[in-house]
């Protein structure tokens, strides 16, 4: 993933586009140029270097796990036996890179890590916490949430202009 440039400039146009594209990012140039007053160039060349500053991670689409068949969203708090950086950058590693974790939170308080499961079953789960949490080591203790319903997903950032 790109990282931000601390000197990216963003104007209102910037925000506009955004806003807009963040909800659907399938929608044409043109469409955006007419509900902001700017030339398809001018969305397009706009849209390219967000891209290329960063402010704009990726384009992908929002998969519902419900119709790819019976999922189950888990919430687990990891808490490191060893706070030592290059172990914590272990673990880092180790959770980005399972395909099941679709989010990670390096937090502080009580846990070091959050996580965020889609797992088919509580049997995958089980078997990722063997591999994750037991096997791979440096894993004091983790709590496990399992989610009854998902009232609200969204990697959404808030616009406010």
């Amino acid at each position: 993933m790109p990282k931000l440039r601390p000197t990216v400039e963003i104007d209102n146009f910037d925000l506009k586009i955004l806003e807009i594209v963040q909800q659907d990012n399938q929608i044409p140039h043109r469409e955006i140029g007419l509900r902001i007053g700017l030339s398809v160039p001018s969305v397009a060349r706009r849209l390219q270097k967000m891209r290329a500053n960063g402010v704009i991670t990726a384009d992908r689409s929002v998969l519902n796990p419900d119709a790819l068949g019976s999922r189950v969203t888990v919430i687990a708090h990891v808490s490191a036996e060893n706070e030592a950086i290059d172990l914590l950058d272990q673990m880092r590693a180790r959770f980005e890179a399972c395909e099941q974790v679709q989010q990670c939170y390096y937090v502080t308080g009580e846990v070091d890590f959050i996580l965020i499961f889609c797992t088919r079953d509580m049997a995958e789960y089980t078997a990722l916490t063997r591999t994750l949490f037991f096997a791979e080591g440096n894993v004091r203790s983790f709590r496990t949430f399992v989610a009854m319903e998902r009232v609200k997903v969204t990697l959404d950032v808030p616009i406010g202009q």
